[in-house]
């Protein structure tokens, strides 16, 4: 039996010996075998010793009682629900609980957390379970950079792509998803780091910020993308790689990636075939950038069209990012940040 097909079969029922463990242990003088990534390491502990316990033992539950793929599901959900319950919270980049005014978590109840979270996924696979056709589809899981397409699908193979590319806004992904990227064992030590920052879609701005001139690969005459990235560059250059030039280094890396995408894009599509690309806009040194709008003709010259550009989200998180000091010249009151899908078609 396949891996799907195991974890199709998880119901409430497996919670049961997971229930009873933690709850003997946490009650118990008991210490656990488990121990934390040792690479992982945080500017002041990630989780105070009572709620570190009770993680352990979650560690211990895992790995001593369940196989594969149950032992991964457990997994997610620990990984889904860890940030919950530590010293650090998303502000939305990942940073120090104290840093953003709230007080440090000294207990909490994990197994009940990881429980709560196990038995929505448990309701989620009965559901799918049950929808006419849908229990027999089949499904990969590929760990690699949409990049690498042509080692996993055939060109025009596709006919819907959903997919939602990192936004251009500084957050650092791989930084923010450091946590569960150690406990579940992607990385062990941080050298491992620096590729996935390079596979990455896009540069991180501390990536580029220092290196020569970046120019586009791309020529779109009739927009003003140059323009908005010729006035980013003159900001402020007594800062530096702070100044306008890194930011604008930044852009133009995004949008040679954005380029790459829409190129792969209609690679990867059938004819008639459609893409929905969920993207959010950007506001850098107080430039509104349409992110959105700039992708649709991007992946017009790319050869696909742009069937519409809906925003079904008029605001969105993101105020510590573009109002952040570093970047000299904050957001505009009037200026927000939101959320677009960018529908796309193949001719």
């Amino acid at each position: 039996m396949g891996r799907l097909a195991m974890a199709r079969l998880f119901t409430i029922r497996h919670l049961l010996p997971m229930q009873r463990f933690y709850t003997e242990k946490v009650t118990s003088s008991a210490h656990p075998h488990s121990t934390p990534p040792p690479g992982f390491q945080t500017r002041a502990a990630f989780y105070s010793p009572k709620v570190l316990r009770k993680v352990l033992f979650i560690q211990d539950f895992i790995s001593e009682t369940l196989l594969e793929p149950l032992a991964a599901l457990f997994q997610l959900a620990f990984a889904a629900t860890m940030v919950q319950y530590s010293n650090y919270s998303y502000e939305p980049s990942l940073g120090r609980r104290v840093s953003a005014g709230k007080a440090e978590i000294e207990d909490y109840p994990v197994g009940e957390t990881v429980i709560t979270k196990l038995y929505a996924m448990a309701e989620d696979i009965a559901w799918f379970r049950n929808q006419p056709g849908l229990s027999q589809t089949e499904a990969r899981v590929i760990n690699d950079t949409f990049f690498n397409y042509e080692a996993y699908l055939d060109p025009a193979s596709v006919d819907l792509l959903v997919t939602s590319p990192p936004y251009w806004n500084n957050y650092h992904y791989n930084r923010n998803t450091r946590p569960q990227l150690y406990w579940l064992g992607y990385v062990k030590h941080p050298k491992e780091m620096q590729p996935l920052e390079h596979l990455n879609f896009g540069k991180y701005w501390q990536t580029v910020r220092g290196e020569d001139t970046l120019t586009l690969e791309f020529s779109l005459p009739n927009l003003d993308l140059e323009d908005q990235l010729a006035t980013l560059r003159s900001r402020h250059p007594e800062k530096g790689v702070y100044g306008g030039k890194g930011w604008a280094n930044y852009a133009v890396a995004y949008f040679n990636d954005c380029y790459r995408f829409a190129q792969i894009m209609t690679r990867l599509l059938k004819p008639g075939g459609t893409a929905l690309v969920v993207i959010g806009n950007s506001i850098l040194q107080g430039l509104l950038i349409p992110t959105d709008q700039y992708l649709g003709q991007i992946a017009e010259l790319a050869g696909l069209q742009v069937v519409g550009i809906e925003i079904p989200r008029a605001t969105r998180v993101g105020n510590s990012i573009i109002q952040s000091d570093v970047r000299v010249k904050k957001a505009q009151d009037s200026q927000q940040l939101y959320e677009a899908i960018v529908e796309l078609r193949k001719g």
